[in-house]
């Protein structure tokens, strides 16, 4: 059922309830009763009818009743506003009248069960075909802004699997604030200061003067991937690289300038990120450097505030935050005894940026890991008193990716030496390399990237999730990509058969569905009404994910939906000889297809014409 209609049901329920309530003002002696909210839910067995109703069962004590019957007095008025609507509109034929009731039916101990007629439930494929792309999508949002920020790599090695989950979450999150009516803004935090830095430097100048991961020389905290010994002769060879917004590095060449190599190697680094967010389908409208934080003076300026506010103190020879005034469990160094601040201090300044940019409402898309730094970053922007609201930013914390390929756990990458990059799991899901596979290596990237986002945000971001390479490969029902992309498929191949056939084009369906909307009248089976009633969830699924933060619902519905077309598909045939027939499930196929597109645009996911 659409959401305009849903309103429509429940505000008659609600003034059936206030006229009911009125009714009774005089045997109970108050007119005042709250009337509860209205809830119209989907029964769980179809059976009962499209949707139920239990006001009948919150107002029997109060208004002295026995349910059941006020439930037959709220049904009864209900009938009455659907009467007075339906009189009052008739279709575009001049006819039919557009009464959204067919039966009201008390069921149990008074719940009320809700029929719908065959053209409110069907009124979904006309929105559907009126709204196109934008169906689903809504304006609640009014155009304020919003910041998404993830990934956020150090610039210390390549993107791993647990990036490309902060990946496809923020995405999602970012297109589904959109969706909404939110300006989003995608920002990318490149930690680029701190030890993780120096210790990638003397790595790379380590491999630069010839010795090996397993030399006693080498620095005991360097990374000894492959890719240190790749940014090394990269940098002997005077190469240059460039990154997104970053202006070209040419190596110096000279093995002993550390700075050099320092500076070489977070640019050849950010360059190897944007190659994989590129073939990842993901953008960002602006990097911020962790550096730009302490060059202009930010982290001292924060530090300072925060010490003239009186919320520091010394102790041990470091300076501390009162977090716990904030809610925090405990105290926290803000500056170390032996110097040098600590990890949550630039965060906080980061975030004072965000304020001061005008995003009054940031979501963080981070690891689980990061589940300390929540209490100590909002207690620090709390102590700063800049009028930055309690709860800010929000943040979305996602568990580990395990990565299993020929049924065993893959711990390591050769080229990364400790994990599995983002890059291998795209290859490696959409069979690069591998013997047998026909398409060709930009169709296999697409395959793989469609594979993985859809797979990481397939589950809630706060549980761990087991990605499965030989499941991402398969082209069979188990694979939840594949299966809701052939629904998609499906559709393309049936409308290409009727055109072969001479039947009607989409534009010609659609045209004519709009001038005679009657034409779908023929549209009686029951999977053509469960199918619409799929259709019909997905503006209020778009909002429901959008509020809670929750893009794993799209991947829900998408295989929800794709199940429907095919047990539609299954049940009944399309290109028959009754041409008002086959138009009319055409048309509704159109409707299908639209939305699967929308719902796959929505977490970066391809909707191929042929699979």
């Amino acid at each position: 059922m659409l959401p305009t209609q849903k309103q429509t049901l429940a505000s008659w329920f609600h003034d059936a309830a206030a006229a009911l309530i009125h009714a009774r003002a005089g045997e109970l002696g108050d007119a005042s009763l709250a009337i509860p909210a209205i809830e119209l839910d989907r029964p769980k067995q179809a059976a009962h009818g499209d949707l139920a109703c239990n006001v009948a069962l919150q107002l029997a004590k109060p208004l002295r009743m026995n349910p059941r019957q006020v439930a037959e007095a709220i049904a009864a008025k209900v009938r009455e506003f659907d009467a007075a609507s339906a009189s009052d509109a008739v279709a575009a034929d001049g006819t039919a009248p557009l009464a959204l009731i067919d039966a009201l039916e008390i069921a149990g101990p008074g719940f009320i069960n809700i029929r719908l007629t065959a053209q409110a439930r069907l009124a979904v494929i006309e929105a559907i075909r009126r709204e196109g792309e934008r169906f689903g999508r809504n304006d609640s949002g009014a155009g304020r802004q919003v910041m998404v920020e993830f990934v956020s790599a150090n610039p210390t090695g390549p993107l791993h699997v647990g990036h490309g989950r902060q990946g496809a979450l923020g995405d999602a999150l970012a297109a589904l604030l959109e969706a909404n009516g939110w300006r989003a803004s995608r920002e990318f935090y490149y930690n680029d200061a701190g030890a993780q830095i120096a210790n990638l430097a003397l790595s790379v100048q380590a491999r630069a003067r010839g010795l090996e991961p397993e030399d006693p020389s080498f620095p005991a905290d360097g990374y000894r991937g492959e890719y240190i010994r790749e940014i090394a002769v990269a940098y002997l060879a005077r190469e240059t690289v460039s990154a997104e917004r970053v202006d070209a590095i040419t190596a110096d060449g000279d093995a002993e300038n550390l700075e050099a190599i320092r500076q070489f190697a977070v640019a050849y680094l950010r360059r190897e990120q944007d190659i994989d967010l590129q073939a990842f389908g993901v953008r960002f409208d602006n990097y911020f450097l962790e550096s730009s934080l302490y060059s202009d003076g930010k982290v001292q300026s924060a530090v300072d505030a925060l010490v003239a506010a009186g919320h520091t103190y010394e102790q041990d020879g470091a300076l501390w935050l009162r977090s716990t005034a904030y809610g925090d469990d405990k105290d926290r160094v803000m500056r170390k005894s032996e110097g040098g601040f600590t990890y949550f201090v630039p965060d906080v300044a980061y975030h004072v940026t965000k304020w001061q940019r005008g995003f009054a409402k940031v979501i963080n898309v981070q690891g689980s890991d990061h589940h300390g730094t929540i209490a100590r970053v909002r207690a620090g922007l709390q102590a700063l008193g800049c009028g930055i609201p309690p709860g800010y930013p929000d943040y979305v914390l996602h568990k580990m990716v395990t990565v299993m390929r020929g049924g065993e756990e893959v711990k390591i990458s050769k080229r990364a030496g400790s994990y599995v990059t983002l890059r291998d799991l795209i290859e490696w899901s959409g069979g690069v390399g591998e013997q047998g596979r026909d398409a060709s290596r930009d169709e296999q990237i697409r395959r793989g990237r469609d594979a993985v986002r859809f797979f990481l945000i397939s589950r809630k971001a706060d549980t761990e999730f087991v990605f499965d390479v030989d499941l991402a490969l398969a082209q069979t029902d188990e694979n939840p990509v594949y299966y809701v992309q052939y629904a998609h498929a499906r559709i393309c191949s049936v409308l290409a058969q009727a055109l072969a056939q001479g039947g009607p084009d989409e534009s010609q369906l659609l045209a004519r569905l709009e001038r005679e909307p009657q034409m779908l009248a023929p549209l009686v089976a029951p999977r053509e009404f469960s199918l619409a009633a799929r259709l019909a969830q997905f503006p209020e699924l778009v909002a429901s994910a959008c509020a809670d933060l929750a893009p794993h619902s799209l991947a829900f519905y998408l295989k929800d939906l794709a199940a429907e077309l095919h047990a539609y598909y299954n049940a009944e045939r399309f290109l028959v000889e009754d041409a008002t027939l086959r138009d009319a499930r055409l048309v509704l196929l159109l409707v299908t297809r639209q939305v699967l597109r929308n719902g796959l645009a929505l977490i970066g996911v391809s909707a191929p014409e042929r699979m």
